[in-house]
């Protein structure tokens, strides 16, 4: 019977693994202790927040709880911007509304907080974001390669 414990052991191995397996499931978490639940809150640094509206994309209610500090806007027809390409500058932790109506469907990008929103044609579409960040950031389109401007943060 030099052969029997092997086999003890390899079954009570699998007995061990089965039952962490089962374990491991999708039990939800189990209630934070009172120690837990009375931790200070994070003090990570604020992420570049945005609400993005259009006939595509709901809008999220976390940005607009602050007033709107700068308003900008854009029309693109037969691939030209108005008003001109330009710099448009504000505070750190201003909250930007921008909204911006082409005749063909595009698409907006923020650079530097990676910001989207989808256009369509001849609708109005507005990206709200906070300028949490400082520096310069083109402001675009992507099918049409238009920039319309540059969001100068300080």
């Amino acid at each position: 019977m030099p052969n029997a414990r092997p086999t003890a052991r390899a079954g009570l191995a699998l007995a061990v693994l089965l039952a962490f397996a089962a374990a491991c499931g999708d039990d939800p978490a189990p209630p934070a202790s009172p120690a837990t639940a009375a931790a200070p809150a994070s003090t990570a640094p604020a992420i570049a927040t945005s609400v993005i509206t259009s006939p595509t994309a709901q809008a999220d209610a976390s940005p607009t709880a602050k007033a709107v500090n700068k308003e900008v806007s854009y029309t693109i027809v037969k691939r030209r911007a108005n008003p001109p390409t330009g710099r448009v500058e504000v505070a750190k932790g201003d909250v930007v509304r921008i909204t911006v109506t082409s005749d063909e469907a595009d698409e907006l990008h923020v650079h530097g907080y990676d910001l989207e929103l989808p256009l369509a044609a001849g609708t109005p579409g507005s990206l709200t974001l906070t300028a949490d960040k400082t520096g310069l950031f083109e402001v675009e389109t992507h099918k049409s390669h238009l920039v319309l401007f540059q969001l100068v943060v300080r």
